[in-house]
């Protein structure tokens, strides 16, 4: 069997909607697992286009404390402050973040940009399959967390944006 066949046989397993596929012959054994309903094959690469949770942005009261803790300085605070009305991006996967399609395209956002829901955020690349990351919400981006081509874990922050 060569790499065409098996690049074939991905596509049909990824179209049927099995979930997982076992071929076993003479000297070869191959396992296809699909994990996702939102999987697709574009251009020969199997790309999972997945949607990104957003959590809601909700004002915490203020806890009293007993013991004072040391003040921290003023502009990490301002910071902090800024940061809190943003909503952030995280990723849902572990793999490698990847802020354009391919090294000769631009990249998908920049900071200023406004988006909405649906738009392609960024690409992980987890186990040789590249995942579209798509917004769950409008805004506009604020800050690019990650640098590019870097690993990211699950739950990581990847971007900050302005929902306003």
């Amino acid at each position: 069997m060569d790499i065409r066949e098996i690049q074939n046989l991905i596509k049909f397993v990824a179209k049927s909607g099995a979930t997982e596929v076992k071929l076993e012959m003479d000297d070869i054994k191959i396992t296809i697992k699909t994990t996702s309903e939102n999987a697709t094959v574009e251009n020969g690469n199997y790309v999972q286009h997945i949607p990104v949770s957003m959590p809601q942005v909700q004002a915490a009261a203020p806890v009293a404390q007993a013991t004072e803790a040391p003040a921290a300085p003023a502009v990490a605070n301002d910071d902090a402050n800024d940061d809190a009305k943003y909503i952030t991006v995280k990723s849902p996967i572990i793999g490698t973040f990847y802020r354009k399609p391919s090294p000769d395209k631009p990249a998908f956002v920049e900071v200023g940009a406004t988006i909405k829901t649906g738009d392609v955020l960024c690409v992980i690349e987890a186990m040789k399959l590249f995942n579209e990351i798509e917004s769950e919400v409008s805004g506009k981006i604020v800050k690019v967390l990650v640098d590019d081509s870097s690993p990211v874990e699950f739950d990581q922050p990847l971007f900050l944006v302005d929902p306003s």
